[in-house]
């Protein structure tokens, strides 16, 4: 459930400090989107002008793109847009459907952080290692993994709370059957 869905249906009003920090990850998403657009856009026009293209704008487009999934993956968990069993969940008792949302809630924390620690490893391990174009060392880019999981572990601290009393009911309600 959004933050917006939660006030809107006089559920707990998310804290300062929690709606800024969803609004810098949000704004990061549309720097980098807007990034990859420019260069992306950029590079387009040229090849269509002048017959050449920036032989950089590939490498910059794919490591925004991965950047932009790892850090985006925690506004699509708060939004429940990732993969769910929500059928299973609404089809138990209210304290079973709690209790298997408490399953997996440990059970995506204990998954991040795996995903942290071999995300921390895999940057270490390619720190020395040259993209073909730019020359950036892929460190950076693989950054993306531990960063981004690290975002969800945050995301998921957040609404732990109010998935594990409401669960996803609240957004299948809105939806016409």
């Amino acid at each position: 459930m959004s933050a917006e869905d939660s006030m809107a249906e006089g559920g707990p009003r998310p804290s300062r400090a929690e709606r800024i920090f969803v609004g810098l990850n949000a704004a990061a998403i549309v720097a980098l989107l807007a990034v990859m657009c420019v260069v992306v856009g950029w590079n387009v026009g040229l090849r269509y002008l002048t017959g050449t293209s920036l032989s950089w704008a590939d490498e910059v487009a794919r490591y925004t793109m991965i950047w932009m999934c790892f850090v985006g993956a925690g506004l699509a968990l708060r939004e429940g847009a990732h993969v769910a069993l929500t059928n299973f969940q609404t089809a138990l008792p209210l304290p079973a459907a709690r209790a298997l949302r408490g399953v997996v809630l440990v059970l995506l924390m204990f998954f991040f952080a795996v995903m942290i620690w071999m995300g921390w490893d895999y940057m270490t391990r390619a720190r020395f290692q040259l993209s073909a174009a730019l020359r950036l060392k892929m460190f950076w880019v693989y950054a993306a993994m531990p960063v981004g999981f690290a975002l969800l572990v945050v995301h998921l601290a957040l609404i732990a709370r109010a998935y594990l009393r409401d669960g996803l009911e609240a957004e299948e309600a809105e939806v016409p059957r």
